[in-house]
Order: C-alpha cells, then sequence, then structure tokens
C-alpha cells in the first residue's frame, strides 16, 4: 500500500504530492478506469493532473501546470506539460470554477460509488436536488459544520462532457456559498478546500458522509435531516 503524502514536507513538488493523492485516491476507488481528477494551485500556477489515464500509475512528469491568470475557464495558458501526448485534464473549467468563485487552494474530482449513490438516492430521476443529513460526527469535518448541524449539498444533473457542467456546477456554488462540494448525479462528486490537506480531509468526509446515509437507507434506517 502506499504511503500517505507527506503534508509535513513542505518542499514536496506538487506534481509529486498529485502523484501519492491519485494513487490514495485509487485504493479508495475514487479514480477507477481513468476516472476523477485533481488540481492544486502552487506558487507557479495552477497543477492539474491529465485526462484519460490511469491515475495511480501517473508520474511527476506527467503532470500539467497552467497559468493562473486566466479570466475565464477556456482561456488558461499551459506553462509547462508533458511530451508524451496527454491531454489537459476535461475537468479543468470545472476545477477553476472552484479556483475563481471561491478562491481554492486545491479541487478534488471523485467517481465513488457513495456519491454516485447518495446523489441517486436524493434526485432518483438524475436532475437537479439536495443531499441532506443532519446529527453525524463526520460533519465536523467539514467547513463552519457542527454534528448536529443539517448539511445540504446541491445536486446537479450529468452532460455528455464533463466541460458542459460549468455552468451549472457555478450556479449551485453560488447557491450554497457555506458548501464546498457539488454532486454530479450519475457520474460522481467536486470538492474543494483552501489547500490540499482541507480539500482532502472535506473531500474523505463527504465520502463517509455519503456512505453513512445510503447505507442507512439500505437498513430501513431514517435518512436525511429536518
Amino acid at each position: 500500500m502506499s504511503a500517505a503524502p507527506r503534508d509535513n514536507a513542505p518542499n514536496q513538488p506538487i506534481p509529486e504530492l498529485i502523484c501519492e493523492l491519485c494513487r490514495l485516491f485509487y485504493q479508495l476507488g475514487w479514480v477507477s478506469g481513468t476516472g476523477g481528477g485533481i488540481s492544486i494551485r502552487g506558487p507557479e500556477g495552477i497543477y492539474m493532473a491529465p485526462s484519460g489515464v490511469q491515475k495511480e500509475r501517473l508520474r511527476p512528469e506527467d503532470i500539467f501546470l497552467l497559468s493562473d491568470q486566466a479570466t475565464g475557464e477556456h482561456d488558461c495558458q499551459v506553462v509547462q506539460g508533458p511530451t508524451t501526448g496527454l491531454k489537459v485534464s476535461e475537468c479543468r473549467p470545472l476545477f477553476f470554477n472552484a479556483y475563481r468563485l471561491r478562491d481554492a487552494g486545491a479541487v478534488m474530482h471523485s467517481h465513488s460509488v457513495w456519491a454516485v449513490l447518495a446523489a441517486r438516492l436524493f434526485a432518483p430521476q438524475g436532475g437537479p436536488g439536495e443531499f441532506v443529513c443532519q446529527g453525524l460526527e463526520m460533519q465536523k469535518g467539514l467547513r463552519g459544520m457542527g454534528c448536529f448541524d443539517t448539511l445540504r449539498v446541491p445536486i446537479i444533473a450529468n452532460t455528455p462532457r464533463e466541460s458542459q457542467l460549468t455552468a451549472s456546477m457555478g450556479e449551485a456554488m453560488q447557491a450554497y456559498p457555506d458548501v464546498d462540494a457539488v454532486l454530479v448525479a450519475g457520474h460522481g462528486v467536486y470538492v474543494w478546500g483552501r489547500d490540499w490537506v482541507q480539500a482532502k480531509t472535506q473531500a474523505e468526509s463527504y465520502d463517509y458522509l455519503f456512505r453513512a446515509v445510503v447505507e442507512s437507507h439500505r437498513l430501513g434506517l431514517p435518512v436525511g435531516g429536518a
């Protein structure tokens, strides 16, 4: 099993960190079959894993570096990229939503089955909706959330291309300013934070909560909250 990312190594190169995190997320079932992704903002710009590759096999030289001076999600400039014909992540405009609208330091995209089932539970037709839970200790892993608060996470409908989610994701982020996640029906979840540590902590906490609520429903226990 891969070692945990070295959050006590402040000089660790970001491309190396992204590769470590992708291996960890693969073990969690978040980036199976080339799905999912991760992006981290650094002093030089925005680092991003490539699209359509097996994330657990990434090497530091496969990571893209993009300018963070873009005025829109599609006009960012590739500062440095791999020479192996890899493509910039299809998630790029979704990641830039978090950078532009929330001043995020890192964004993670998971294809976790628990995120997919949680969205299906609260939006069974695949349309917009809202995941709700209350009274779970792991809510304390989320920004500004206590265990007895009611958590509400927006769900948006999926689209044929990931980039087509940009507008609906942005609208959901603006409608839920106190939440650092957006669920995509039948697809997965986007989670961000002020840095990679907070983003990872919140991504793990959300996944736990999604699983807890889905399993509660399976067992016939009450789900959701007030």
